[in-house]
């Protein structure tokens, strides 16, 4: 990565000797002011002493010439008309450049590496469109930054020619922090928060002091303190948060059950992994006669967790602050205190738990015929988890059936209800993505001991369809009853990504149905068609890819992937707060009230979504059944929700992505067999089969030709050799460089080497959550060239391989590699790349 390491304040010593006010003073007079201003009343007002004004006259003209401010006819001042402006956020790329993502949802704007010293990654920011770079691209002059994203920043102390700097871990800061006062005793090399006094601006960089030191970089957990500080993760409750998690009882107590229904003679069970520690929901299930056929009654019993959570107390405002629960190995950051998540709210075995039911009657078609709603209290009658439910599942007479031989029966009704619910489920034409999800083993110091695929059986098949079902009710009943609320909702794939999808399904000889508007059912018809081919995982990974994410929203648009006219998350109020708030929706319907959520108590709602998931929340304003101001807050919390749930992702995926590379760093010069798993201009990414990590092949180690990016095709074609990489392929692999800083992995590709296929996995694949789809990791720029095609579209062209002495010395220093011990100090270091 290319880094500017300045180590001092480049502040140009001014040539006044009183202080000049700061353009973000002079915007704020001329925003408050009714009329435009003359420059003296502009100076009146900011105290400045008519001696002492040359140099704000001379401001004044230069945020005239960088269009912040305007002169009218009478040479007043005044502010540039606002539509003269893009407004949006900062996004930053490690290599110094970035861009302004709008809040139009149009194209984004170019910042080249100048302007990009002005702001840091997340900024808000005003700008205006100047021209276009050599790509094409429109290229943006900030023109004023409205808002601050980071007031602390983490990232590791050095000292660079005697000066302290700290050199961000989030690569998308470019900037390098001058500490200036006390660094709280820090050694060089550790990792520290640092606390910005003075942030960066085209002439000087910013300053801070450190306010926090974390320890050295090997230190067990210090991945994850580095990513909940680096997203901004909340990750400490504040003190009366405690206070009031402290003072609530340690069980149920009869006053707690008043107007509840009785459940404790009903045999509900929770099904869960082996190492869950909270438990949301409980099951069961009996025959009956639901209308003139045979059917079932289903009960979910979920956590009552808004008996306890109540609006506006200190508990709420924390679970809004963080929305979710976030999860990495071995450390879990609650949204709740652990007396709430795995105490008083979790559906512990044989214990009294309150809880809010949702009591449903379904046919043997697996259709809902009738559901009712109730606040109830159950006593687990066990705590069993997939492994032991899938093996009685198995062998009803087997060692574990006869272990569990007084709810054998129940869990067989439980199986029946399943069937029901999933063949609906494949007649409603939901999607179902077949991939390999896994999960990390870690040894005592917290590093990877390994990596193993995540087993997935009818037990997980059945707990899903359940609370689907319940879900679905909840959906339904704020429907029915015209009550606001946050569903959960999907759409289906944007234009553009449609026309991608079908020009790639052509040329394999395929079609999607639905014309402009496929159904789910369109896709799960195509799913089945390709299920047997050899490219069947290719496939599947293209369709995944023409997905859009699933968020949170008022607007009720349906679930595209489930196939759900409305759906809503209610299953699991301990670690996701929409499902808390539609437990008080639900609450407040079933007691003829209307619940309106408020954020209050200093809570700052997060509302940095991408402006594509934003615009799903924005339903037609002729369709609007509610007034905006009665909605306005859900759809803020709806932002809030889902930017948090992406927080959260980004957190967990950024610790896993660090734990693989530390894992891989005594691991170089060695081979492995792969599949690539995204093509992009730049290179080719590869999944190790046995230990399912991803690392990139760059263009460059691809061999001395051309290789033209289809991004249709989603392939790498050698324009002499005819030579082409697309998802899917075998390939064999040799890890050649680890950065653990960038948490990045290089391969280089291992000529002449047979690589058998990897064995099927489409029996244990779990199933994709659909609307959360997968993006292979960014990585270096590519060194292109582009290709105007008959469509006037442009792709891209890799440029030629290094020559053979560089690739040569290259091999030479990974079978010198290869020799090492494997001691961390002994990985090479990750040598910068600039690019143009």
């Amino acid at each position: 990565m290319y880094r500017a390491r300045t180590i001092i304040d480049k502040r140009p010593l001014s040539k006044y000797p009183y202080p000049i006010p700061s353009r973000e003073e002079i915007l704020g007079v001329l925003r408050t002011s009714e009329a435009p201003l003359a420059a003296n009343d502009i100076a009146e007002t900011l105290s400045i002493k008519r001696q002492e004004r040359e140099g704000f006259f001379k401001r004044l003209g230069a945020m005239e010439r960088d269009g912040q401010i305007r002169l009218d006819k009478r040479g007043y001042y005044q502010l540039t008309h606002p539509s003269n402006f893009v407004a949006g956020r900062v996004q930053g790329h490690r290599d110094g450049y970035g861009f302004i993502i709008r809040d139009d949802g149009q194209d984004d704007l170019f910042l080249p590496n100048a302007e990009m010293q002005k702001v840091m990654h997340g900024d808000r920011v005003l700008a205006r469109i100047v021209g276009y770079d050599r790509r094409g691209r429109p290229e943006g002059h900030i023109v004023e930054v409205t808002e601050r994203a980071n007031k602390r920043v983490i990232g590791r102390l050095l000292n660079e020619n005697g000066a302290l700097i700290v050199a961000p871990e989030d690569k998308r800061i470019s900037h390098d922090i001058l500490v200036t006062q006390n660094t709280k005793k820090a050694k060089v090399g550790q990792i520290v928060v640092v606390e910005l006094t003075d942030f960066p601006s085209r002439h000087s960089q910013p300053l801070g002091r450190v306010a926090e030191v974390l320890g050295d970089i090997d230190d067990p957990g210090m991945e994850i303190e580095i990513a909940v500080r680096k997203y901004g993760v909340p990750h400490e409750f504040s003190d009366a948060t405690l206070a009031e998690a402290a003072g609530l009882p340690d069980e149920v107590r009869p006053v707690d059950i008043r107007h509840r229904v009785d459940l404790r003679d009903v045999p509900l069970v929770t099904i869960d992994g082996e190492d869950a520690r909270d438990f949301d929901d409980a099951v069961y299930c009996e025959p009956t006669k639901v209308g003139r056929g045979d059917g079932f009654r289903l009960i979910v019993a979920i956590a009552d967790v808004s008996h306890y959570v109540r609006p506006n107390t200190a508990l709420d405002t924390d679970a809004i602050e963080r929305s979710t629960s976030v999860y990495f190995p071995r450390r879990v950051i609650p949204m709740l205190p652990e007396k709430l998540s795995n105490g008083l709210c979790s559906l512990n075995p044989e214990v009294d738990r309150c809880v809010l039911v949702c009591d449903m009657l379904i046919t043997a078609r697996g259709e809902i015929k009738a559901y009712q709603f109730y606040p109830g209290v159950m006593h687990s009658a066990a705590r069993l988890t997939y492994t032991e439910v899938a093996a009685v599942l198995t062998n009803t007479k087997g060692p574990e059936a006869a272990r569990r031989a007084a709810i054998v029966p129940q869990l067989q009704d439980l199986y029946g209800v399943y069937k029901s619910l999933f063949a609906a489920r494949q007649k409603r034409g939901a999607i179902d993505f077949e991939t390999t999800e896994t999960y990390i083993v870690c040894n005592a110091q917290g590093k990877i001991e390994q990596i193993l695929p995540r087993q997935r059986n009818d037990a997980h098949k059945l707990i899903e369809e359940c609370m689907l079902a319940a879900n679905v009710c909840a959906a339904d009943f704020m429907k029915r009853n015209k009550h606001p609320g946050l569903y959960r909702i999907h759409a289906g794939p944007t234009a553009e990504k449609l026309e991608n999808l079908r020009t790639f399904l052509r040329g394999m000889g395929l079609t999607l149905g639905g014309n402009d508007t496929p159904h789910a059912s369109d896709y799960a018809a195509l799913m089945a068609q390709i299920r047997d081919r050899p490219d069947a995982q290719m496939l599947q990974t293209m369709l995944l890819r023409s997905m859009q994410q699933a968020v949170y929203s008022p607007d009720n648009i349906g679930h595209f992937g489930l196939a759900y006219d409305a759906y809503a998350h209610f299953t699991s109020p301990i670690r996701r707060y929409p499902d808390l708030l539609t437990h008080r929706a639900i609450y407040a319907i079933l007691s003829g009230a209307k619940y309106r959520p408020e954020a209050g108590n200093g809570v700052v709602l997060n509302t940095a979504l991408s402006p594509r998931a934003r615009a799903l929340q924005q339903a037609d304003e002729q369709t609007r059944t509610r007034s905006r101001e009665n909605t306005a807050i859900w759809e803020e919390l709806g932002l809030h929700c889902s930017a948090n749930e992406r927080r959260a992702d980004e957190a967990s995926r950024d610790v896993e992505t660090w734990l693989k590379c530390y894992f891989m760093r005594d691991k170089l010069g060695e081979e492995y067999g792969g599949m690539v798993s995204g093509v992009t201009s730049f290179g080719i990414f590869v999944q190790l089969d046995s230990l399912f990590i991803e690392g990139l092949v760059h263009v460059t180690e691809l061999g001395s030709d051309y290789f033209q990016y289809d991004e249709i095709k989603n392939e790498l074609r050698g324009e002499r050799t005819g030579i082409r990489y697309r998802l899917s392929d075998r390939v064999r692999v040799q890890v050649s460089r680890v950065d653990l800083d960038a948490r990045k992995i290089d391969f280089r590709l291992v000529r002449d080497t047979p690589v058998k296929p990897a064995a099927p996995t489409r029996g244990n694949a779990p199933v994709r959550p659909v609307g959360e789809p997968e993006v292979p990791g960014a990585g270096r720029g590519p060194r292109v060239r582009s290709l105007t095609t008959a469509d006037g579209t442009r792709h891209n062209k890799a440029a030629p391989g290094k020559s053979a002495a560089v690739v040569e010395a290259r091999a030479a220093r990974t079978q010198a590699a290869r020799k090492r011990t494997g001691a961390p100090k002994g990985a090479p270091k990750a040598r910068a790349r600039k690019k143009g």
